[in-house]
């Protein structure tokens, strides 16, 4: 494995033997495996779990790593390309990846979506201008439209509360303040409907995920035995739904446009998962969302607290199957 950018990118056989990896490697530990390798980390955008999962994971495995978070005590990148150099930015990524990727064994790095051009971030412009710069192995910690990490982990939290492969997956929008990459939702639809699920993508209008995403998630499904829809209908989209996966995300219809967005989800705060979301769903639904969660904002106490919420267990998830990523790739 030389790239991990996007689950879309392996079959299915191969993201369950990963997953198959990923538990052994936690049954069996392998604390010299990595021994002598290192790992870098690239992080244009913030993070709490993507940063100290990778770093554990590699301790874990005998291995070390190194973090750059540009601007706090290393130079700021600039990464637009053809930028005349005269603001913060002393240095461009055409020359920091290719330095950083020379003092590791592995590069991964977060991008986070630019939020002005929809067609641009949905092509993964910075990304794969990223992805030439780097000439080991690379890993997305997440990008315009993509967390493939979260994903994998996601997956393997479905595996181990039993959740039938066919069960009714609801990748639901909720409220935010202002408007949220569309890197998760791209990436849970897919992860859902490559095992397989009956995947419902539950949002109000204006909110509608990008066509492409839509057809490249139902060809998946198409392939797994699964089926994918899209509604505005709450109500319909809950009932008898075995996982509710929250998630916030901008209006495609004003992407771009701050005040639009605002104005479109100014009223539409009642988008809180409540347990009475879960009233005709399957008695033991469970709620889903990748964190960091905004409380009584996106999801209410009532539920994170309850006994549905499997987050925790999501976010444990990230160290376990990027240990089989990094695995993979190093050992």
């Amino acid at each position: 494995m030389r790239r991990f950018l996007d689950l879309a990118d392996f079959s299915r056989d191969e993201i369950l033997d990963v997953l198959t990896l990923a538990q052994r490697l936690q049954d069996h530990p392998e604390p010299q495996a990595l021994a002598g390798k290192i790992l870098g980390l690239v992080f244009l955008n913030p993070s709490l779990r993507t940063l100290a999962s990778f770093q554990a994971g590699m301790a874990k495995l005998g291995g070390s790593s190194f973090v750059i978070t540009p601007g706090q005590g290393t130079w700021q990148l600039e990464t637009g390309m053809n930028a005349t150099m005269d603001g913060a930015a002393a240095e461009h990524i055409r020359e920091g990846i290719p330095v950083l990727a020379s003092y590791c064994d592995a590069l991964g790095v977060r991008a986070f979506a630019d939020g002005k051009d929809l067609a641009a971030d949905m092509n993964e412009t910075l990304f794969r201008m990223i992805d030439e710069l780097c000439d080991k192995p690379l890993i997305n910690l997440e990008s315009a439209r993509g967390h493939p990490c979260q994903a994998l982990a996601d997956w393997r939290t479905l595996d181990q509360e039993r959740v039938p492969r066919r069960a009714k997956f609801v990748l639901s929008w909720v409220y935010h303040p202002r408007a949220l990459p569309l890197a998760v939702p791209a990436a849970t639809l897919q992860m859902a409907a490559m095992r397989g699920m009956e995947v419902v993508v539950l949002r109000p209008d204006g909110f509608a995920l990008p066509s492409e995403l839509m057809a490249r998630a139902r060809a998946a499904a198409g392939m797994s035995g699964g089926e994918v829809s899209e509604t505005a209908d709450r109500g319909a989209a809950l009932r008898g739904a075995h996982v509710v996966y929250a998630k916030e995300w901008g209006s495609t219809r004003h992407y771009g446009d701050a005040d639009g967005d605002a104005r479109l989800r100014a009223g539409l705060t009642d988008w809180c998962v409540r347990e009475s979301w879960f009233d005709a769903a399957q008695p033991a639904a469970r709620l889903m969302h990748c964190l960091p969660v905004r409380r009584n904002v996106a999801v209410a106490d009532e539920v994170l607290d309850g006994t549905r919420a499997v987050v925790r267990r999501e976010a444990f998830n990230r160290l376990v199957v990027q240990m089989a990523v990094l695995h993979r790739m190093l050992a």
